[in-house]
């Protein structure tokens, strides 16, 4: 993510270098990482059917441009939008969220039909090809507590299910290390700067999207593709301006 005043910085100038002397190898590099996803088992438990079209979940899973971007691809939902997640209203700015020291996670918002994509699948989605479970306050180049793996419940329906998978997974050792998710309910999300969103989509061949995410909705078409849609669902930029 090309950000003034991070620590990647020196991570992303070498990288953009690799990529123009020889974007080839960057590619192919992006596409065995895809290769790597790690299609984890549907959950056990599931949200029952519920009455309502539309239902609303928080994820975070380090850099919320390539979380985004994999739900943007997924059908049944009808709406991933970046933000901040886990801390105050007056601290949910990038520059100030950026520090680490504010409680919040760069985080999706997604809004799905339930009647076409269940919560439990968008979970098995998430753990799957969206971020390493394992990795604690960190997704790659990305340090700090607010890229950490979190899942913010809006009700305590989507709770028990998400506890209930995250001790599946361990139970059955699906990853090499135990999963260090933290479930955080009653979290307040707020939209992150309109130039965050749709980022993925917008900039494909940005070193940073395409090291790092494009892969994450490669994976999403090769191991979902019953769920996998073309053509992504944006943010409409009035909706993400602050």
């Amino acid at each position: 993510m090309t950000r003034p005043g991070t620590q990647r910085l020196f991570r992303l100038t070498f990288i953009a270098v690799l990529f123009a002397a020889a974007a080839g190898t960057v590619y192919w590099r992006a596409g065995a990482a895809a290769e790597e996803a790690r299609v984890v088992p549907a959950p056990a438990i599931d949200e029952p059917a519920a009455a309502a079209t539309s239902e609303v979940t928080v994820l975070a899973g380090g850099c919320f441009w390539g979380v985004q971007g994999v739900f943007q691809h997924v059908d049944g939902v009808t709406s991933a939008v970046s933000g901040y997640a886990g801390g105050a209203k007056d601290t949910a700015e990038y520059a100030t969220v950026s520090r680490g020291s504010t409680g919040h996670a760069e985080s999706v918002q997604i809004t799905f039909d339930p009647h076409k994509i269940s919560y439990g699948r968008i979970l098995q989605i998430y753990f799957s090809v969206v971020h390493d479970p394992t990795e604690l306050n960190r997704q790659g180049p990305d340090v700090g507590t607010q890229y950490r793996s979190a899942i913010f419940p809006t009700n305590p329906e989507q709770a028990r299910v998400a506890e209930a998978y995250i001790a599946q997974l361990n139970n059955a050792h699906a990853f090499d290390a135990p999963i260090v998710t933290k479930i955080e309910p009653g979290r307040a999300f707020y939209p992150a700067e309109a130039y965050h969103q749709n980022y993925l989509t917008l900039h494909p061949t940005q070193p940073y999207i395409a090291f790092n995410d494009l892969p994450k909705v490669a994976a999403l078409k090769a191991h979902f593709p019953n769920v996998f849609r073309d053509t992504p669902v944006l943010v409409a930029t009035a909706q993400s301006a602050k």
